[in-house]
């Protein structure tokens, strides 16, 4: 197999959980110029609309908008149902939908505690489960979940006081690899990637402060993620190029992690 080929996701179906705006968007476009039909799911109908709407115009692929509410295993298991009753199949799962909640950890309230768990971690479950029923009477599929640089590693308060977030990224790490060890022998691969500091609405409370001065010293690159520069990972990670590559978890961070 020719090295186009094994990234050409031509006729692919892919689901990408929060995939209107920001990551999810770019990791979606990406998916979709290497040819692949894309599901785009969040909580936001009519962001949704205005994405597959565009992606669609611009890329001749089809794209299905889809409102999920990730912490909402039913809202999980319509989007998949959905999903296969149009295109019959389910290739690629990417878990990307997620929130943070800054709050020192002396104080942080349960109800910050519960929202970041029942959308990241809870949410990604219920996304790897769903779509793991349907891969494995297929026998393939690629499922990538959303990880982070913050789930490595600790971090002084004055640079990420997330603690919420930071533990449920440490769990979808592990939860990754325990469900590639189990699904390898269905030929369903599961990966993650880890970002470091991107231009979101996430991060944009961080960039916009002393935190993101602090942080970018930690960046060997010494910038922040571009609006392309999670594509590539995806899209390996999606295609027949990481057949062989299952249970690891991709930094995509400018060097955070390497000092």
């Amino acid at each position: 197999m020719g090295i186009q080929k094994m990234f050409d996701l031509s006729g692919r179906v892919a689901v990408i959980t929060g995939g209107s705006t920001g990551l999810g968007l770019q990791m979606a476009t990406g998916l979709a110029e290497a040819g692949a039909n894309v599901i785009l799911a969040a909580r936001k109908l009519n962001r949704c609309e205005v994405a597959a709407e565009k992606i669609s115009k611009e890329l001749g692929v089809k794209a299905l908008p889809v409102a999920c509410d990730v912490s909402n295993q039913e809202s999980v298991q319509n989007l998949i149902a959905t999903t296969v009753r149009a295109f019959g199949k389910l290739d690629i799962m990417v878990n990307n939908a997620g929130v943070v909640w800054g709050e020192p950890a002396v104080d942080h309230t349960l109800k910050g505690w519960n929202k970041v768990m029942g959308v990241n971690l809870n949410g990604c479950f219920f996304g790897c489960q769903e779509a793991g029923k349907v891969m494995i009477k297929q026998k393939y599929g690629k499922i990538i979940n959303l990880s982070s640089v913050c789930g490595f590693v600790g971090a002084e308060a004055e640079a990420t006081d997330a603690i919420a977030y930071m533990a449920s990224k440490g769990a979808i790490n592990i939860m990754t690899k325990d469900l590639a060890a189990k699904w390898a022998r269905y030929n369903i691969t599961v990966n993650a990637i880890a970002p470091g500091y991107f231009p979101t609405d996430m991060t944009e409370e961080t960039r916009n402060s002393e935190m993101g001065n602090i942080v970018m010293k930690h960046i060997p690159m010494r910038r922040f993620g571009g609006d392309e520069e999670l594509k590539g990972a995806v899209v390996y990670l999606a295609s027949d190029a990481s057949s062989y590559c299952t249970g690891q978890i991709l930094a995509v961070d400018g060097g955070y992690l390497a000092i």
